[in-house]
């Protein structure tokens, strides 16, 4: 019996391949193949196919592989009745409720809650008035300023320790 089939060709990494008509007790590594049929390329979607000759040995009782007749059927050859083409089932997702999206939602502690508060209120940016305050000062009142928070920093390290 005939088969239509794929032969890998090209290096590696780098798939190419030919549709080939073959005993179908070979493998089609074998090299004993009846008839080229044409050829395919996955990285481009390009394929090159003689239909004359592929509806001829279909005709024939020539069998083809699932990929194989999705090819022959993408390139317009008609298919005889008997060839079953594979129908791609939709997945179901196994355990919907283990999705984040679907899991409630957690309560924070109250340690982390405050901590996060409080690092917030530091990051935040000052109120508009602050800032249009602090572009009215003089370079005098902002060299107290400075030094406040340099007075500052020490006290800070001393906690720590």
């Amino acid at each position: 019996m005939l088969a239509i089939r794929l032969q890998r060709t090209g290096r590696s990494n780098h798939a190419q391949f030919r549709l080939i008509v073959q005993d179908s007790r070979f493998s089609p590594k074998s090299g004993r193949v009846v008839a080229t049929l044409g050829s395919y390329n996955p990285h481009t979607k390009a394929v090159v196919c003689d239909n004359e000759k592929a509806s001829k040995y279909l005709s024939n009782g020539a069998q083809p592989s699932p990929r194989a007749a999705i090819i022959l059927a993408n390139e317009g050859v008609k298919l005889p009745t008997w060839v079953k083409q594979h129908v791609k089932a939709e997945s179901k997702i196994k355990n919907i409720e283990k999705l984040r999206r679907n899991r409630p939602a957690e309560p924070k502690e109250e340690a982390s809650a405050e901590a996060s508060s409080a690092e917030a209120t530091e990051e935040t940016p000052a109120a508009p008035e602050a800032v249009e305050a602090a572009e009215e000062t003089t370079s005098d009142e902002a060299v107290p300023a400075e030094e406040a928070s340099v007075a500052e920093a020490p006290a800070e390290t001393e906690e720590k320790a």
